[in-house]
């Protein structure tokens, strides 16, 4: 074992493995000269696309297994047998020490499902959250939980602005960023006993945050914070009519920009702003959903991702390893635990 950053990626997971995760590599490798990889995945497909990129190819090992889990594949089945698989295989070598992280682009539920038994929750964790960076009109913000957990309580909702609290100051650099709970209104009357419990919870810890509050749906396009953390059935639909709603305006507004001649002109001129925005709005540089709460790094790519996409995923993993984001999480618990431990002793007293 090296000092390098090495990661595991699963090379047989999503819409064109193993091309894309390979290509993704290398591209990543070139942004990151201190990552090594460990790449798992059917060695007669990978090894001649690993020949194609000098890069790549005196920086990787690549572990034979003709086994992965399928993009239809029900997270039980993949549990009993999924063990042997470039799936199972990266996520042991997270748990084995022998990767900082893994990387797969494979079937979410079933990915989720492995690392969670496999790796287990954290201390003070209950439940692992899917979190990912969302672009915004003042630059990016992190959403969680995406889709790990449809139903949560007042503990949940909390641990989750613990971790994305820990994430922001990981991936975006900030000392102290600010954190919101999604809810149906700003006020403090809004919303169920468990959004209002955890306001209540948050309000009284003493974390390195800037917990504001609640936001509204609208929050999240404007970046009103940096953190917004909710339970993951809300999260996933937020996230998907997102997506949705951005690729409906882009294509609106490519039709009206070819829609006449005098349009086409107009697109020359505003076309170098028109590329910046489609570029801000890309998931491909918004890639790699983290799977936080576990004792081990995992990260999701989409299964549709781009080379550079994928890259940008291994990019996030590297940024998590390299700056422990694991060990913030603890020592944030530990400061939300204090208060509670510090009253106790007072009532004995």
């Amino acid at each position: 074992m090296t000092h390098d950053n090495i990661i595991s990626l699963d090379a047989m997971g999503g819409d064109d493995a193993p091309h894309i995760v390979i290509e993704g590599a290398s591209i990543a490798r070139a942004r990151l000269p201190d990552v090594r990889f460990l790449i798992y995945g059917d060695e007669t497909r990978i090894a001649p696309l690993v020949t194609k990129f000098p890069i790549l190819k005196e920086n990787c090992t690549i572990h034979h297994t003709d086994k992965f889990v399928s993009a239809d594949e029900k997270p039980g089945q993949a549990l009993r047998r999924g063990r042997e698989s470039s799936m199972g295989l990266a996520i042991q070598a997270v748990k084995d020490g022998k990767a900082t992280s893994a990387v797969s682009a494979g079937n979410t539920g079933a990915l989720m499902a492995m690392s969670k038994f496999m790796l287990r929750t954290m201390p003070g964790i209950d439940r692992p959250a899917l979190a990912s960076l969302l672009p915004t009109s003042c630059g990016e913000s992190i959403m969680l939980d995406l889709g790990a957990n449809v139903e949560c309580s007042e503990e949940n909702l909390v641990q989750f602005a613990i971790m994305g609290a820990a994430f922001a100051r990981t991936v975006l650099g900030l000392s102290k960023p600010t954190v919101a709970l999604l809810n149906v209104g700003v006020e403090e009357l809004k919303g169920n006993e468990i959004i209002k419990n955890a306001d209540r919870m948050l309000r009284d810890a003493n974390l390195p945050m800037d917990y504001v509050g609640f936001t509204e749906g609208h929050g999240l396009a404007n970046g009103e914070v940096d953190v917004v953390v909710t339970d993951g059935f809300t999260g996933n639909v937020a996230l998907k009519t997102a997506e949705g709603t951005a690729r409906m305006i882009a294509g609106m507004m490519r039709a009206a920009l070819l829609d006449s001649v005098l349009s086409k002109i107009g697109y020359l001129f505003a076309k170098p702003a028109l590329m910046g925005l489609k570029n801000h709005l890309d998931p491909n540089n918004h890639n790699g959903a983290v799977f936080m709460g576990l004792n081990g790094l995992v990260i999701k790519s989409h299964g549709s991702a781009s080379p550079a996409g994928f890259a940008s995923a291994i990019g996030v993993a590297a940024d998590m390893a390299s700056n422990d984001l694991a060990g913030k999480i603890i020592k944030d618990l530990k400061l939300f635990e204090a208060p509670a431990e510090e009253d106790l002793e007072e009532k004995v007293q």
